[in-house]
Parts: structure tokens; C-alpha cells; sequence
């Protein structure tokens, strides 16, 4: 065991995603923590803390209900339902446990959540431990996030879980929008406040307040989180709801139920940080004003709070220049997948109200020349696409789809199979080889795969067949270099849901790259339910084909069905051709109008 957790510290530092450990210390002017007020280093919850500790000692000594921290922690609640202008609060260890403990009180078998693609680690374990049916929605999409509404209309109770703002991107989401579709859809919200309280709203209260103090009715709201590890500069985190709802949650929520209470000097932390952060006007806005100038003299989106995701794109270059900026006595911190999509390694941002004008100026003087560079990076990613032909199983018909495609591309695009299987000395045996062979396209259209296994199997079987394994940090490296070069049309091995190692799944990479997919299947008996279940699996990762292509002979009643049922996809057959050449496949795509239906517009 300890060589296999070597060997994956290994796979890890490869693509350099290997955290130090122990972390290293604090380099210079804080640009990295949470603790967006300077509360962490406030006189007044110090005070705070030490005469806690000598009325009640350090330990809380037991779970809340068998009494740990009961007094200290009944003040820090209502101290903090007071502030949201809620009925009651819970207080919890930590924002992660009381993220875990609001899903899994509220969702269970036969209900569903709700969730958006990028929220924090934290509402995605909460979400799947929950039982409930999972629906990913694309971010900030509220047409995605109403359609998933209707599909779950079925379910006991649908639970949306959102961040209000983003932990890695600093966006707000449309509470207002969710809201009234919760309204009109009869849905409940949890609220993650985490990066919301303290900098907005009334007396900092958060984004939902903001918007309350607008006329918003937050019936719909059922719980908000607020962590006491940012804004409050101490730890912990509270459930804030109506009095019934909290109580439910206190006597069912296994992350709350199970776990020692906070301990009481952090509960007068709390308590005394809440006091005085509802008159920290002058820090709110000094923390807000810098993240603002931050943001505009780097030429970046005004954030909607006090994170400024400074994007760079590749792993490598995220850790060298955030190196850069702690040799510069700038303590700012690289942020690398999975924490982050695929492709957006960055530097997090964070402004604080303990931050001096002098330091601003030296942080956005040492990141000018990074940040035309990550312009220029930004640009040439998003011009970039990625087109994912995938399967529901092997044998499908991938390869002769993805050759059609590939006559179908204009220049720009190249043809790539990350990892190839059942490769032999044979051509036929060979999926690049073949689609060069059909295409009659040159060489340079196509890429060579990260890695060929003997064994017709999938990935991680034929690879373990020789002693070996796939690298997904390798392929991640090679698509970032083909994005570099122009648009990418790849082709997976086998059905979506095979793995590529023991962690990671086809659909866990298309996940984080997040391309646009062409989904391959059978026309014939039993499409519908292969087809059908690999979409809802790609939906659930809120991914969408652009496309359905149909192989075989063809079925009128199966393509009718997968129209109705997966309108406004388009739903294309490719009949089984007599000689499968360039100029048949070149007149199916004439004929189907793919050029028009998946590339231009796009194109280079």
C-alpha cells in the first residue's frame, strides 16, 4: 500500500499538482487567507478567548447534545440568527460538516439536489452522501437549473444547493433568479454564505440580505451557512434557519449529532466577532475597494466580493508564478484542479481590510506583465474548443463518426485519441490509423495517443495487462498542448463510463475539461436504454451532447423516441454504408448538415 501511495505522491508531482506538506508558511503581505476583515488578528476575540478559557477551560467535552460548549455556544447562536434576522442558528465544527449536515437533514432517498457545477467540495459530498438524486447544473445557468427542475418534478422534496459567492471564482450566483424558480417549482434553497457574510449585505449579513433589503421574499431560503473561519476570523460555522428547521437538523443531521462541539472559547469568538462585525463598515468597504482596484488595474472582471481569480491556465505556470510573487514578499497562493476546472490553474486573490495601500500597488506592479500573458492564455482557451465523440459502449461506431467529423472540421482542428486500446501491428486494429485511412486527411490533422495497449479492453484493464498505467495527468498535459496548437475533435475509448485508473472514470475527465460531446450509439434493440442512461450520467456532470449520432441499420421508432426525448439535441443516423470510404462519409456529412451543425461559428 505505502508503494502504491508513493507512486501516486509521484503521479501527482508530474503534473504538478503535489500540495507541500507541511504547507509552507506565510510569504510576505497576506493576499491568500479568508480572513477578509483582519479578524483573525482583532484584540477583542483574543480577550474573548482567554476569558472563556478561564471561566470554562479549553475542551467543549462532549457533542452539543450531551451538553459540550451548551452555554457558549446557545450566545454565538443567537448572536448570529440576530444578525441574519433568522429565527435560530446551529453552530457546527466546521463549514464543511455543516454543509454535510443541511443536505443530509433535508434530502434522502427519493428526493432530489440540486447543485451547481462549481460549488465547493463540501456541497458535492454533501449531495452524494445524501442518497438523493444528484442533478449538476451548468454555473449560474438558470435555464439548466430549471429544466433539471422539471425533470425531478417527481421527487418528495428538490433541495437546490448554491454558493452565493463562488469560493474560486468570485461570482455572485442570481439568488434572485433561483429563488423564483424555487417559488415557481416548489423547491427549496440552501445557501452557502461562506464568501457573502461579512462583506455584504446589511451590517455584512450577506447576499441574500442584500437582496432582502431589495424586496426579495426568502420564504424559499430554508437554510444559510455561515462559516466563522473567514469574515469572523475565528472557526466554525453556523446553520441559520427558521426555528423549526434548525431543530430538525440538531436531532438529524449525522455531522452535527456525531461530533464534539466547538469549545467554548471559540464560541465566544464567535460571539464577540459577530458583535463586531456588524459596525465594520470601514473594513467591508476597504476590503471590497481593493479587491475592485485589484481587478480593474489587471484588466479582470469586477468581482463580486473580495476574491479576484487571477487565471493562468496551465499547473506548471500557476505554482512558478505564485513562487514568484512569495520570493516578491506577495503571499499568494496557486489553485490547481480538481479544485478548479481543467485548464484554469490560477492564482486566488484575496483582499483584505489588514492589507495597506502600499501592498496593493507592489501586487498588481509584480503581476502586470503575468496578467497580459494570462490575457493572451484566457483568450486562446476559450477560442479553443474541444469536441469529445463518446460512446454508450464499445464497438459503437466512434471511429467512423469521429473520421466523419474530421472531414466535417475546417482547418484548425485535429483529430486525437487520448489512449488507444486493442492496438496491434494490424491498421484495422488501430483507431488513428483507420481514420487517417478514411479521411485521407495528412498527417499533421492528427495527433498520436498518450498511450497504446495490446489488450482490447478498457483502459485500465489493458493497461494493467502490461505492468502499467494510464497516466491522466499525461493526457491532461497533451490536450493543454494541442489547445495551444488549435481546436481538438478526440474520440474516447469504449462506453462513457469506463475508467481510465482505479479514481478516475471518461466521464470524471470530461468533467473537468468540460468539452462539447457528439454522443455515439447503437440505431438498433436496446439503444434507447444505453442512450438514455448516458445522457442522464453526462447530464449529472451538467455536460449535454451537441449531438446524438445513431449507427446501424436504421430504426425509425428508436430515433423518433431519442428526438422526442432529447429535443433540442439533434438526433442524426449513419446508415451502414456499402464501402465505407471518404466520399461516403463526405456525403453523409453533406447530407446531414454537420459542419454547419457543429463547427461553424467555431472554427479557426
Amino acid at each position: 500500500m505505502r508503494d502504491e501511495l508513493r507512486s501516486a505522491l509521484e503521479r501527482l508531482e508530474r503534473a504538478d499538482r503535489r500540495r507541500a506538506w507541511p504547507p509552507a508558511a506565510s510569504a510576505g503581505a497576506d493576499f491568500s487567507s479568508n480572513d477578509y476583515l483582519g479578524f483573525a488578528r482583532r484584540p477583542e476575540l483574543a480577550d474573548a478567548m482567554r476569558d472563556s478559557i478561564g471561566r470554562e477551560g479549553t475542551g467543549s467535552r462532549a457533542a452539543r447534545l450531551l451538553g459540550g460548549s451548551a452555554d457558549a455556544a446557545l450566545r454565538a447562536e443567537r448572536a448570529c440568527a440576530d444578525w441574519l434576522r433568522d429565527e435560530a442558528a446551529l453552530l457546527f465544527p466546521s463549514g464543511y460538516q455543516a454543509n454535510l449536515g443541511a443536505v443530509q437533514a433535508l434530502a434522502g432517498r427519493g428526493d432530489a439536489v440540486l447543485s451547481d457545477a462549481l460549488n465547493h467540495a463540501s456541497i458535492v459530498d454533501a449531495a452524494r452522501l445524501s442518497r438523493a438524486h444528484v442533478e449538476v447544473h451548468a454555473h449560474l445557468d438558470l435555464d439548466d437549473l430549471e429544466r433539471r427542475l422539471v425533470r425531478t418534478r417527481s421527487a418528495r422534496r428538490r433541495v437546490v444547493v448554491s454558493e452565493s459567492v463562488f469560493s474560486m471564482d468570485g461570482d455572485l450566483a442570481p439568488i434572485a433568479g433561483i429563488v423564483e424558480l424555487c417559488e415557481r417549482h416548489d423547491a427549496w434553497l440552501v445557501l452557502d454564505e461562506a464568501h457573502a457574510a461579512g462583506l455584504l449585505g446589511r451590517e455584512g449579513a450577506g447576499a441574500l440580505d442584500a437582496l432582502v433589503a431589495d424586496g426579495l421574499d426568502p420564504r424559499r431560503v430554508v437554510l444559510r451557512v455561515v462559516t466563522g473561519g473567514k469574515s469572523l476570523g475565528a472557526s466554525g460555522a453556523f446553520l441559520v434557519g427558521a426555528v423549526d428547521t434548525v431543530e430538525y437538523v440538531a436531532n438529524t443531521a449525522r455531522a452535527f449529532v456525531f461530533t464534539t462541539a466547538p469549545p467554548p472559547a471559540v464560541c465566544a469568538a464567535l460571539e464577540r466577532a459577530i458583535e463586531v462585525a456588524r459596525g465594520a463598515e470601514a473594513e467591508r468597504e476597504r476590503a471590497l475597494a481593493f479587491a475592485r482596484t485589484i481587478a480593474h488595474d489587471l484588466g479582470l472582471e469586477r468581482p463580486a466580493a473580495a476574491i479576484v481569480p487571477f487565471v493562468v491556465g496551465a499547473d506548471r505556470e500557476a505554482v512558478a508564478l505564485a513562487r514568484e510573487m512569495q520570493e516578491a514578499a506577495l503571499d499568494v497562493r496557486a489553485v490547481r484542479p480538481p479544485t478548479v476546472p481543467e485548464g484554469t490553474a490560477r492564482l486566488r486573490i484575496v483582499a483584505h481590510a489588514h492589507n495597506t495601500d502600499a501592498e496593493v500597488r507592489r501586487l498588481v506592479d509584480a503581476l502586470r506583465g503575468a496578467a497580459v500573458r494570462s490575457k493572451e492564455t484566457r483568450g486562446a482557451r476559450a477560442a479553443s474548443r474541444v469536441l469529445c465523440v463518446v460512446g454508450t459502449d464499445t464497438d459503437v461506431g466512434k471511429t467512423v463518426v469521429a473520421s466523419a467529423l474530421a472531414l466535417a472540421a475546417p482547418p484548425g482542428w485535429r483529430s486525437w485519441k487520448p489512449v488507444q486500446t486493442g492496438a496491434t501491428e494490424s491498421e484495422g486494429d488501430d483507431d488513428t490509423r483507420t481514420c487517417k485511412c478514411l479521411t485521407q486527411l495528412p498527417d499533421e490533422r492528427f495527433a498520436e495517443p498518450v498511450a497504446r495497449f495490446a489488450l482490447p479492453a478498457s483502459p485500465h484493464e489493458a493497461a494493467a495487462a502490461e505492468g502499467a498505467r494510464v497516466d491522466v495527468a499525461e493526457i491532461d498535459r497533451a490536450l493543454a498542448e494541442l489547445r495551444g496548437d488549435g481546436h481538438v475533435l478526440a474520440e474516447l475509448a469504449g462506453g462513457l463510463l469506463v475508467p481510465y485508473d482505479d479514481a478516475t472514470t471518461q466521464a470524471d475527465w470530461l468533467a473537468r475539461v468540460r468539452p462539447e460531446i457528439v454522443l455515439v450509439a447503437r440505431s438498433g434493440l436496446g439503444t434507447l436504454n444505453h442512450t438514455l442512461l448516458t445522457v442522464e450520467a453526462l447530464e449529472r456532470r451538467a455536460l449535454r451532447p451537441r449531438a446524438v449520432v445513431l449507427v446501424g441499420e436504421p430504426h425509425p421508432s428508436n430515433a423518433a423516441t431519442l428526438r422526442a426525448r432529447l429535443a433540442p439535441v439533434p438526433v442524426l443516423e449513419m446508415p451502414r454504408f456499402e464501402r465505407l470510404d471518404r466520399d461516403a462519409l463526405q456525403e453523409w456529412v453533406g447530407a446531414n448538415g454537420v459542419r454547419e451543425l457543429l463547427f461553424d461559428g467555431g472554427a479557426a
